[in-house]
C-alpha cells in the first residue's frame, strides 16, 4: 500500500507543467489527494497564496528573475547552482519536458539520410516580443540567409507554426534564445532543438557546457560578438562535413550520469521529504 499524501498547487501559471507533472510522479510512490488543506504545498513565483498555508512547503521557480527564499520555504527546486544539502535540488525547467528530453537524448543517433532531408536553413520560434538580444540575432542572421520566423514574433511565413518538433526538422540550425541570461538558467529551448535534431544556436545560460556537450551546439557565451557567432554559423552552413559531426554528437558528456536526471532525481529529492516524521520535514525558521 502507497503512503498517503495531502498536497496542493499555488501561484502557478495556469498552464504550467505542475498540473500534471508533479502529481504524475509523484502517483509513481504515493497515494496523493489534492486539498485545500496540504500536509504538503508546491508553489512559485506567481503570487503569494503560499503564505496561507503552514505546512511544509517546497518552492519551484523556472524563471530567471525569481530565487528562492529559505525563510520561507522548506526546499526549493530551481535553476540556481547552489548547495543548500537536502534542502535544494537544481532541477531546470527543461527536465519536466520529458518526451522532448528522450528524444534530444537520441539526436545523435540521425541518419544520413535524415540530415540531406535538413532543406531549410535556421527557424525562429517565439512568442514574446520583448527580449532585445534574441531579436537582434534574428535581423543580425537574416542578412545572410532568410530565417524562418514561425512564431507570434518577426513572423514571416504568413502562418503561426502548430506542430513545433514536425517543424523544426527541416531545418539545419534553430535559435534557441534565452529570455535572458542569467547563471544556470536553462529552459526547454535548447531540449527542443536537439530534440528535432537540429544543430542551436544558443544564448542564455553563460554556463551551460556545464550541462551539454559543447560540440553539440553552437554557444554564443564562446563568442566575442553576434557577427562572430554568424561566422561560424557559415563555416558549418557551407561545410557539409562539419555539419554532419556536429549533428552527430551525443549531448551529453560520458561522465554524466543521464539515468539520474529528471524524474528519477527529483523522486530521489522528494522522497525523504513526504518519508520522514512530518515535524522534522520542517526547515524553515517558524
Amino acid at each position: 500500500m502507497k503512503p498517503k499524501i495531502k498536497i496542493k498547487f499555488t501561484d502557478f501559471w495556469p498552464t504550467d507543467k505542475n498540473s500534471y507533472f508533479f502529481p504524475n510522479l509523484l502517483e509513481t510512490k504515493y497515494d496523493i489527494s489534492i486539498s485545500d488543506n496540504p500536509d504538503y504545498l508546491f508553489y512559485s513565483c506567481f503570487g503569494n497564496d503560499f503564505l496561507n498555508y503552514d505546512c511544509v512547503r517546497i518552492f519551484y521557480t523556472g524563471e530567471h528573475w525569481y530565487k528562492p527564499d529559505f525563510n520561507l520555504c522548506d526546499y526549493a527546486l530551481g535553476y540556481d547552482y547552489l548547495s543548500l544539502g537536502d534542502r535544494y535540488l537544481r532541477f531546470p525547467h527543461y527536465l519536466m519536458y520529458t518526451e522532448d528530453h528522450t528524444l534530444a537524448k537520441k539526436k545523435h543517433l540521425i541518419t544520413e539520410k535524415e540530415i540531406e532531408e535538413k532543406v531549410s536553413f535556421c527557424n525562429f520560434i517565439y512568442s514574446n516580443p520583448n527580449p532585445y538580444h534574441r531579436n537582434l540575432f534574428f535581423d543580425l542572421l537574416s542578412k545572410y540567409k532568410k530565417v524562418d520566423s514561425g512564431g507570434g514574433v518577426k513572423n514571416n511565413l504568413g502562418y503561426s507554426v502548430g506542430n513545433k518538433l514536425q517543424f523544426q526538422r527541416k531545418y539545419k540550425f534553430s535559435i534557441a534564445f534565452e529570455n535572458a541570461t542569467s547563471e544556470g538558467y536553462t529552459t526547454e529551448k535548447i531540449i527542443q532543438a536537439f530534440a528535432a535534431q537540429t544543430i542551436p544556436i544558443y544564448w542564455g545560460n553563460p554556463s551551460i557546457s556545464k550541462e551539454f556537450n559543447s560540440n553539440a551546439f553552437i554557444n554564443c557565451h564562446d563568442f566575442d560578438s553576434f557577427e562572430d557567432v554568424i561566422k561560424r554559423i557559415i563555416e558549418i552552413d557551407n561545410d557539409k562535413e562539419l555539419f554532419y559531426k556536429i549533428l552527430k554528437e551525443p549531448i551529453y558528456l560520458d561522465d554524466v550520469n543521464q539515468d539520474e536526471l529528471g524524474e528519477k532525481q527529483l523522486l530521489k529529492f522528494l522522497s525523504p521529504i513526504f518519508d520522514s516524521n512530518y515535524d522534522l520535514a520542517f526547515r524553515r525558521p517558524r
